[in-house]
């Protein structure tokens, strides 16, 4: 039931962010479904004992994939599939989290967490940064250059 769970609640994140975000109503299902296999990808690692970092850099690169990949099919810009699909890995909790420990003078703890939430947002551009340069090695092998005229 968790796994259904959590298909779920990541689908609707990353489908009410798309409506939040005015993506058209045709393409709100598709950012559903990028966010949900981000989510799904970052929760088997994490389930096999990966660490949250390199599972939060496979899942953004899942997500940049297939935002890619649905930016092609449906000819719209790769933007609108991948900022919906990245909210579910946003660590928004662990961010709250620190900022309540620094306001409660427990500096050890809100250092540890912001530190963690700093760098699991640096995973997750990581991961967008890695599909964007596979994307673009993958694209120039297909089209090649074309030659100046003189």
């Amino acid at each position: 039931m968790t796994i259904l769970t959590n298909m779920f609640f990541s689908f609707v994140a990353a489908a009410s962010f798309g409506v939040m975000f005015n993506v058209p109503k045709s393409l709100l299902f598709k950012c559903g479904t990028v966010g949900m296999a981000g989510w799904m990808v970052h929760y088997f690692l994490s389930e096999h004992s990966i660490n949250p970092l390199p599972a939060t850099v496979a899942a953004a690169f899942t997500i940049a994939v297939i935002g890619h990949v649905y930016a092609r099919v449906y000819k719209t810009p790769v933007i609108i599939f991948t900022i919906a699909g990245i909210i579910p890995l946003v660590p928004g909790g662990t961010a709250y989290r620190a900022m309540r420990s620094f306001v409660q003078n427990d500096y050890n703890t809100a250092i540890n967490l912001a530190a963690k939430a700093f760098m699991i947002s640096g995973s997750i551009a990581l991961g967008l940064i890695l599909s964007d340069v596979f994307y673009q090695l993958i694209l120039r092998k297909k089209v090649p250059a074309t030659r100046k005229q003189t």
